[in-house]
Formats: structure tokens, sequence, C-alpha cells
């Protein structure tokens, strides 16, 4: 799975985060007859599909199980509902590092790199400060086209 990927999976939860992450999900929707989703166990059946919970609690996630993708799912409820839980301070309102630190995903320049190729970055990855600010806004525009909510606070100019 895709760095971008594993970052949907973790804040919307479950296949359907993963199928929207893929190439073109965003603009061909599709879920396979027979079920192919992994929703809801061997059937496949959207309607039986449990919203992924957060240490017990229910997640704010409503799948749409006509597109197979999360929708409304607020970004940052999400990632305040991680970050009280993680007993750490982290700075995942404006850095990419706390932030996949926050998700449990590997944070070193390699993994940002990674991320950043496949977001289409076309400046100088050695410049991981300008890469860093790129790559925060970058993933929280593409959570918003991903059905995702993300407040404000959480988008850099």
């Amino acid at each position: 799975m895709s760095i971008f990927g594993s970052i949907m999976t973790k804040i919307f939860g479950g296949p359907a985060a993963a199928q929207a992450s893929a190439p073109h999900a965003a603009e061909a929707p599709t879920i396979a007859a027979g079920g192919g989703t992994g929703l809801g166990g061997p059937s496949g059946s959207a309607s039986s599909a449990a919203v992924p919970t957060m240490g017990g609690a229910p997640s704010p996630v409503a799948h749409d199980p006509v597109a197979g993708t999360p929708e409304g799912v607020d970004v940052g409820a999400v990632l305040q509902s991680l970050a009280e839980r993680s007993g750490q301070s982290l700075d995942y309102r404006r850095s990419i590092v706390d932030l996949l630190k926050l998700l449990n995903l590997d944070s070193s320049l390699s993994a940002r790199q990674e991320l950043a190729r496949e977001l289409h970055y076309s400046g100088d990855t050695g410049d991981s400060a300008a890469m860093n600010v790129w790559l925060h806004g970058q993933v929280m525009r593409k959570l918003a086209e991903n059905g995702g909510r993300v407040p404000d606070d959480l988008r850099q100019a």
C-alpha cells in the first residue's frame, strides 16, 4: 500500500479508504460485483459493515456504501482523538513528521520523500523544510478530495 493509502486507512479506516486512495478512485468509484470490497464479512455486504472504532469509541466515519468510499469523515476530530490518546505532544496540525508519528507511520526522510513522489512534488526533495510544508498541505488537500472534512486550522496557505 502507498504511504498516502496508509494515511487514508489510518484516518478513514478500513478497505474503503484503501479503495479511495487507488488511482482514479475519486473519479470513478466502483464496488466489484459479488462484494469484493471486504466490507461486512464474506458476503461483502456494505449494509452489515461495522463503523471503525478508535479505542472502543465509534469513529466519526460514515461510509457511503454506494461509492465504497468514506464520506464526511471529520479529519480534525479523528486526529484530535488520536492525539489525546497518544500522550505525546505532537504538532500534527502543521508538521508532516508529527502527523505521520501520530498515525504510527514511518516519518523518516526517505518515507517523506516517497510520499512526495506519490503526490507528485516537483520541488527539491533535498530541501526537507520546503518539502515538509508542501507535504502537509497536500495531504490535507487530498484527504478533503477523498471525502474528508478538513478544518481550516489543518489547511495551510
